[in-house]
């Protein structure tokens, strides 16, 4: 075990004895409330006289990846190292605040204060060495130095704590009366007021019986709501609310939703033609928590793990001739790379690996039941071809600390999907399964295959489907991946510690492989209203 993964190890463990602490990695420190039973009653009922009840909060940092406009060759891999050190300085800043197994309010204000300034020092001295090391070939980008500081930033959410010592349960991981729960269960967050379609109705978890969100229990043979806990300690379903997140109000029941996809308007000139990737659901288990286009040439730059098909061979030191080289799991001979965070069932599974429980990452990794890859058209008028090694992120992996702004996926159930949902996992009805929608940009600048906070080269469509200004059509990426999620199972998506397992998190990465050749030949399929693979 290396160091850093044995120091991972112990404040882990430390979580277990603090009935408040971090939230396993996953950015939800627990701010006790005092004087709040598990009822809410204010006293404390026999055996749970130390309950108490929690807000959540997590730590929200100015996000500098985002911001860069300009990184010549020569910075890259500085660039690249600054952002993972920067990452790492947020987990660094979880363990200071639970030194000695106490929540940042037990310790007091002044103790959190001092973690967050400490924060602010090492964040200055990194965010500093990145504007250097553009600096050198390209005007240095001081502003980037107003972005060192970080806040406390509340989940908007409560969660019942027991404390050991006195024999009550707890919600929020930790030994319990009746056993002993494994540290590294995942947990409640709670998820803000950023985004999402506004029309999201909350699943709150069970009742004292045990009872889903909608009342029916765990024999109708679908999903359950988390947090469907007993107040004396039994489970629904067998299944404990998580430490770290999802929260009870990360879920809604698909049925209770209102349609709202929407199609957008076919001009008379639409390219109606689609265009498809068969390439398997990654039952070759290609995983790993790099991120080659964020974070190229650093181990673990994505701090959670990532599913890929096509591209056999992508991780974070792959270059375009490597890409290039490799073989593929696409049936077509599309060598592209597809990825994207791994879905987890909690099932109390941990593996001690970067990406997985090292960084708050756990449960089993779910395989997709089906991947469907499909490239369309535009609503405007014909489409050009994509350049090779073109690199896409769709949506925002921090959507829960940055706002909703670059938040994309979406999440629904089979028979369902004229319902999406964008801040909340779906709870499936016996017989659906869950599905991932990543719609890509489908605008490009004609010019580069990548941009310095991997975003401004490529656009969406404006609603009438024609590109903004300077920007040209190529064909749209759709990534649609279900799951047969377990019957009563809780599930998460993988994401950086921070972001608490947030749906809004979701996303997904692009790099485009394909030859010359085949790319024409999708273009033209599309362009003629075809229909191809």
């Amino acid at each position: 075990m290396t160091p850093q993964a044995h120091k991972r190890s112990r404040l882990t463990k430390r979580l277990v004895a603090a009935a408040a602490a971090l939230l396993l990695g996953g950015g939800g420190t627990a701010l006790i409330a005092a004087g709040a039973s598990a009822d809410g009653s204010g006293t404390d009922g026999p055996g749970q006289r130390a309950a108490r009840s929690v807000a959540a909060a997590t730590v929200s940092c100015p996000d500098v990846g985002d911001r860069l406009r300009q990184v010549p060759r020569g910075a890259q891999l500085p660039v690249s190292r600054g952002l993972a050190a920067l990452d790492r300085q947020v987990a660094a800043a979880y363990e200071q605040m639970t030194a000695g197994g106490q929540s940042p309010a037990q310790a007091g204000a002044a103790s959190t204060d001092a973690a967050l300034e400490t924060l602010r020092q090492q964040r200055a001295k990194t965010i500093g060495a990145m504007a250097d090391a553009i600096g050198r070939s390209a005007p240095r980008p001081d502003g980037l130095l107003r972005m060192s500081a970080c806040r406390m930033k509340p989940t908007g959410q409560e969660i019942s704590v027991g404390d050991p010592a006195a024999g009550g349960n707890q919600a929020v991981g930790g030994d319990q009366a009746g056993g002993n729960q494994d540290a590294t269960g995942q947990g409640s967050g709670g998820q803000d007021a950023n985004g999402g379609n506004g029309n999201g109705q909350d699943a709150n978890g069970g009742n004292a019986n045990g009872q889903d969100g909608n009342g029916n229990g765990a024999d109708n043979g679908g999903q359950q709501a988390v947090g469907g806990q007993q107040a004396n300690g039994g489970q629904n379903g067998g299944q404990q609310a998580p430490v770290g997140g999802p929260s009870p109000d990360d879920f809604a029941d698909i049925r209770s939703q209102q349609p709202n996809a929407q199609q957008p308007p076919r001009g008379n000139g639409a390219s109606t033609g689609t265009f498809q990737s068969k390439c398997g659901t990654n039952k070759e288990g290609h995983f790993n928590s790099d991120n080659v286009i964020v974070t190229p040439g650093v181990s673990n730059g994505a701090h959670h793990t990532h599913d890929y098909v096509g591209n056999k061979t992508t991780d974070a030191f792959s270059t375009d001739q490597s890409l290039a080289a490799s073989g593929t799991t696409c049936s077509n001979g599309d060598q592209s790379t597809y990825y994207w965070p791994v879905l987890r069932v909690l099932d109390g599974t941990s593996e001690h690996k970067p990406g997985a429980g090292h960084d708050g990452n756990v449960g089993s990794v779910l395989t997709p039941a089906s991947a469907k890859l499909t490239f369309s058209g535009s609503q405007a008028g014909d489409v050009t071809a994509m350049p090779r090694f073109l690199r896409i992120i769709t949506g925002d992996a921090k959507a829960f600390t940055n706002g909703p702004a670059n938040a994309n996926a979406s999440w629904s159930c089979t028979g369902f999907e004229d319902r999406q949902l964008k801040d909340k996992y779906p709870i499936c009805p016996k017989g659906s399964d869950v599905v991932r929608t990543f719609n890509f940009q489908s605008c490009w600048d004609g010019q580069n295959t990548d941009s310095a906070n991997h975003r401004t080269h490529v656009a969406f469509a404006q609603q009438d489907g024609s590109c903004p200004a300077g920007f040209r059509a190529i064909p749209q990426l759709q990534e649609k991946i279900t799951y047969k999620v377990p019957a009563g199972k809780q599930f998460a998506v993988d994401s950086f510690p921070e972001q608490l397992h947030k749906p809004v998190t979701d996303h997904g990465d692009f790099i485009n492989v394909m030859s010359d050749r085949l790319m024409a030949k999708a273009v033209a399929c599309i362009n003629s209203g075809r229909t191809c693979r």
